[in-house]
């Protein structure tokens, strides 16, 4: 969607976002229980869509909570969803089930991270990967995505950074394609020009006697393996990171809030690390009796 369509309107906006979804106007009708022609008109500023249908049709083009408002002050018409600061005192139950979540997953890292993947919470199992992360990179507000990729952050360690690297890139790119975000998108300019800095190598992790281990993956020359490429993968791309001489191997996963009706609670993500192999969970839970 370009600026000078973005400037021009209310139609102009919802064209844009059926577009980058790629519905035609008759699809989109037919899911909104309007016509054709009134999406037409709607699209081509001949008809002002009242605040109901503006709300409808960012409700099945997927339009996100933020944008639903930017549709709506173009429109003429107050925003619908409030934006509350996280420490709010009408925020406390959401941040209070926020920070049970993350005790709870104790052991295994967990984190929340806003739309800009800036980070507002983690556990004490996060905490454990960041040992030798430089200094300036943990003054807050921290960034996950910079902490990850900075060569004096977690890169050094990741020992299939390459696969890594390209997995958040591209989680990147589809943020980006849904929020129009400079900050965002200076970030993606600033991590993807780091260079592509290789773990030191490690021997593989041994098969657990009790079951066969995700991270037996032949070595490549420098020692670090490829788990990704390895069919013990089939189901998700795992992260292999290095602390105190062991790999550990963990799988990311990532929650959002259903129905948001803030637009601070709808660009909330929490992402926590599951163990991959036995070997990984025992190692986490030896370091936190």
């Amino acid at each position: 969607m370009t600026t000078a369509a973005i400037d021009t309107g209310v139609g102009p906006m919802l064209r844009g976002w059926r577009e980058q979804r790629r519905i035609s106007q008759l699809e989109l009708a037919l899911r909104a229980d309007s016509s054709a022609r009134h999406i037409s008109f709607i699209e081509t500023g001949r008809s002002r869509p009242s605040e109901e249908m503006i709300l409808r049709l960012a409700e099945h083009l997927d339009v996100p909570v933020r944008e639903r408002n930017s549709l709506l002050l173009a429109a003429g018409y107050a925003p619908h969803y409030a934006q509350t600061r996280l420490d709010d005192p009408s925020m406390s139950a959401l941040r209070e089930g926020m920070e049970r979540l993350l005790r709870a997953y104790d052991p295994y890292p967990a984190v929340v991270v806003d739309a800009t993947y800036t980070v507002l919470a983690a556990n004490r199992g996060m905490g454990i990967l960041l040992d030798g992360v430089a200094p300036h990179l943990l003054t807050p507000p921290v960034n996950a995505m910079r902490l990850t990729l900075h060569p004096e952050g977690l890169a050094p360690r990741i020992h299939n950074l390459p696969e890594w690297r390209g997995h958040l890139l591209e989680q990147m790119e589809r943020q980006i394609a849904l929020l129009r975000n400079d900050d965002l998108r200076e970030l993606y300019e600033e991590v993807a020009a780091h260079p592509v800095c290789s773990a030191r190598p490690v021997p593989p992790l041994p098969p657990s006697p009790s079951a066969p281990s995700l991270t037996s993956a032949p070595a490549n020359a420098d020692g670090s393996g490829d788990a990704s490429a390895h069919p013990a993968f089939p189901f998700a791309l795992p992260l292999r990171i290095e602390h105190a001489g062991t790999v550990l191997s963990l799988i990311s996963t990532i929650a959002t809030f259903n129905t948001p009706m803030d637009v601070t609670v709808s660009e909330l993500a929490i992402e926590t690390f599951l163990p991959a192999d036995p070997e990984t969970a025992t190692y986490l839970q030896s370091l936190m009796p």
